[in-house]
């Protein structure tokens, strides 16, 4: 994994969940909760139907909200406030982590499909606040979400970010798609290791993987 791959890199834009933290924190198991109840709600089914419909409108329409948004017309705001209303004991501050972030050279953003009040609280939880140069969540790309070009591309137009000359870090490698076609060099945080033409770099430790770049 040559420096030399980074050293065109002037933007470093980093995924939130599962990415700046580690997968066994297990936030997303609280939201994937919250999410099944909201759609139970909203739409007045079991949960079992909820749960299957939660899964069923991420896998077509990229999150669980862009599928109740098209198919229900279901207002995005109440929604992200609800879902994101987890608690965050269990995440640590990583001085490591927070140490190779600002050794980067250039601007380094914060990219979520959740939203930025939420991201902000994850940060600071991981002691990770006041390190970026932006943070933006799926409201600031109109709620359409990850991995569709066009969110990524209304993020990028938003911060000024020249494509060619970025990085992309995401545990989920459908979000690597986009931004691999757009000319971003693409790293895949993740325990597991994924062969696919358009991710370009894995680790399973991004602290250590950013130290080989600084």
């Amino acid at each position: 994994m040559p420096k030399q791959s980074f050293a065109h890199v002037k933007t470093w834009v980093f995924d939130l969940d599962n990415t700046l933290y580690p997968p066994h924190a297990r936030l997303f198991d609280q939201i994937e909760v919250r999410m099944t109840d909201y759609v139970m709600q909203a739409l007045g089914v079991s949960r079992p139907e909820a749960d299957h419909l939660r899964q069923h409108y991420w896998r077509t329409h990229g999150t669980t909200l862009a599928g109740l948004m098209r198919e229900h017309d279901v207002d995005p705001t109440p929604y992200l406030v609800d879902v994101h209303d987890i608690s965050l004991d269990h995440l640590e501050p990583d001085p490591h982590l927070a140490a190779q972030i600002r050794a980067l050279p250039g601007r380094a953003i914060v990219y979520t499909n959740g939203t930025a009040p939420y991201a902000e609280r994850v940060l600071a939880a991981r002691g990770l606040s006041n390190l970026f140069d932006a943070v933006y969540g799926v409201e600031h790309a109109d709620f359409l979400p990850k991995p569709e070009r066009a969110a990524f591309e209304a993020i990028f137009a938003r911060d000024g970010v020249t494509t060619e000359s970025a990085a992309m870090f995401e545990d989920d490698p459908r979000n690597l798609k986009a931004p691999h076609d757009m000319g971003m060099r693409t790293v895949h945080v993740a325990p597991d290791r994924l062969d696919a033409d358009h991710i370009h770099h894995h680790t399973d430790d991004l602290p250590d993987f950013l130290t080989k770049l600084t």
